[in-house]
């Protein structure tokens, strides 16, 4: 039952669902809606597709992550960067807004959530390891940064095409005397205005005594504000007549039944792109949950959360929308307006599906510049430069990840970026791991520690060489492994034991394993004994069952000081 019930984890909420949980959610979805229905619109654009598909995606997606994710607060829809990566992939297979565009997306949305639904059934959620924090941080402010200037085309109502900075940036120069004054104005005033009220709405609010929950609400509801102003203004002084260019009609009515592409040949094109949709729209959506969760002492299951999204993109290929995944803009409201469980997700589907039923021939009027605008401001939060300085004084080999993905990204666009990043964060990582540390040690006086000769003023013996080695044993730093020994030998003429303390290692492989035999054959041919100490009871079970121990010249002792205590007593009477 248990078993089921994480399968199911609404099973597991609903049952301890009362009045007051009610409330709760019933506040956050009204919040959340108001926020939603502004962004949906946008990043369906974003996406190269029409706004009402931003809506159809933020209904389906939301009913089913309530019903098998395992966060309480996340909140699933279109986001930024999964839009850009929507628009990136279909860019070269079809006309934006075009109907075989429409339907490259829902199957995007269709492979996307497939492959999330496996990599979760099968385990897979620690393939998020593989994304640093470096690459993740290169990957995001670079994209932020795309997407920020590809709206700039809409803002000053030109035409600029480009999928990289490289392309968008001299097309966008060119562009320049074509800039339409009336939509540069709207677009530079929402703008202005968005800026000012994220960061100065709210004290004003709070100095005019309201309440600094309710003030942080009304200054998160500005895009609705900037929306419903420049709406009113488009229809009442009739700029549309004047070029501004406007949404027009938005259909009414309940998201389409709608099915993916069975081409094969399409599906071959969408495959990767689909694949780096899913790992960033699961790492994403990882980070916030776990966050938000954190704060509430709660937990989520990463492997369940891959169930979670994979079901909500296929939701999203069914009902005509495209890919999506938690948000993190969408899920700290969620959070912050007092959410506890999943339904406030399903009360905010419910009120989308009523904005699509009631509420789109409002936005007839609504002007593409303030849509440019809502975006801009939003994806501009996530550029963080600042990681740059912060990465570099830390670690130069994740400054050069973070480097190469944000460089790549912006010269070449969102998947050459990620993968660049990936492989480079993969091959410094075998680079660092094939040079493990490995420190001689001697002992404390007056304690039982041994630490690195080179740091402190410890005891030793010419007589033994105690090496420890910080880093788990396998084929690529099995040969670091002998040139150190090698060398501990060749400086030591009086040496006659060699003692591998072995805390830090977690595995031995095939490879490495072959290394200690031929470690401790040099040795004893040199008339030198190898020893171990500390081996951990997993890596001890799988030397029981080698030659390497029964062929072993020394000894294996349970602690270092044992191991020193019985070679060399003179250290512990020194």
């Amino acid at each position: 039952m248990s078993r089921f019930l994480r399968s199911l984890p609404a099973l597991e909420w609903g049952r301890a669902y009362t009045r007051e949980t009610l409330m709760s959610d019933g506040v956050a979805a009204l919040i959340v809606t108001v926020m939603l229905i502004p962004q949906s619109l946008a990043y369906a654009m974003l996406a190269g597709l029409p706004p009402e598909v931003g809506l159809y995606a933020s209904v389906a997606p939301l009913l089913l992550y309530a019903l098998f994710g395992s966060s309480r607060t996340l909140a699933v829809g279109p986001v930024a960067v999964v839009s850009l990566m929507t628009a990136a992939a279909l860019g070269d297979l079809a006309a934006a807004g075009s109907p075989d565009y429409w339907a490259g997306a829902i199957t995007l949305a269709f492979l996307s959530g497939a492959m999330l639904v496996l990599m979760g059934l099968l385990r897979l959620g620690f393939l998020a390891n593989f994304l640093s924090h470096p690459v993740i941080s290169g990957f995001i402010s670079a994209s932020g940064l795309i997407i920020a200037a590809s709206q700039l085309k809409t803002l000053l109502g030109v035409e600029a095409q480009g999928a990289h900075l490289l392309d968008l940036l001299p097309a966008l120069w060119r562009a320049l005397p074509q800039v339409h004054g009336l939509t540069l104005a709207v677009g530079l005033a929402a703008t202005v205005f968005l800026f000012w009220v994220r960061k100065g709405l709210k004290p004003l609010l709070v100095g005019a005594g309201m309440g600094v929950r309710a003030a942080d609400l009304f200054a998160k509801a500005g895009p609705v504000a900037a929306i419903a102003v420049t709406v009113a203004l488009t229809w009442a002084l009739g700029w549309q007549g004047q070029g501004l260019k406007i949404v027009g009609t938005v259909p009414q009515g309940l998201p389409p039944l709608t099915l993916p592409s069975f081409d094969l040949g399409l599906w071959r094109e969408l495959a990767m792109p689909a694949l780096l949709i899913s790992i960033v729209g699961f790492v994403e959506s990882v980070s916030v949950g776990q966050t938000l969760a954190a704060k509430r002492r709660q937990r989520i299951e990463p492997d369940q959360e891959l169930v979670a999204l994979g079901a909500g993109n296929l939701g999203a290929a069914f009902t005509g929308g495209f890919p999506v995944t938690g948000g993190f803009a969408r899920s700290v409201v969620n959070f912050d307006a007092g959410a506890q469980t999943p339904a406030a997700g399903v009360m905010t589907a419910g009120g989308i599906l009523l904005a699509s039923l009631l509420l789109t021939p409002a936005l007839y009027f609504l002007p593409k510049a303030t849509l440019a605008a809502t975006i801009i401001v939003a994806v501009l939060s996530l550029v963080d430069l600042g990681a740059l300085q912060r990465t570099w004084a830390y670690s130069k080999s994740d400054f050069a990840a973070l480097v190469s993905t944000l460089g790549t990204t912006l010269a070449a666009g969102v998947e050459a970026g990620l993968i660049v990043g990936v492989g480079l964060s993969l091959v410094l990582h075998l680079l660092r791991s094939s040079r493990p540390h490995i420190a001689v040690v001697g002992l404390v006086p007056g304690t039982e520690s041994f630490r690195n000769v080179l740091r402190h003023p410890v005891r030793v013996s010419p007589r033994l060489v105690s090496l420890r080695v910080d880093e788990s044993l396998y084929f690529a730093n099995a040969r670091s492994l002998e040139d150190r020994v090698n060398d501990a030998v060749a400086s030591n003429p009086e040496l006659q034991h060699v003692v591998l303390q072995c805390s830090a290692i977690n595995d031995i492989d095939t490879s490495a394993l072959e290394s200690l035999e031929a470690i401790d054959q040099r040795l004893r041919e040199a008339g030198i004994r190898l020893h171990l100490s500390e081996v951990k009871g997993p890596v001890m079970d799988r030397l029981r069952s080698t030659d390497f121990l029964r062929h072993l010249g020394g000894e294996v002792f349970l602690t270092h000081y044992q191991a020193v205590a019985s070679l060399t007593p003179e250290l512990l009477a020194g």
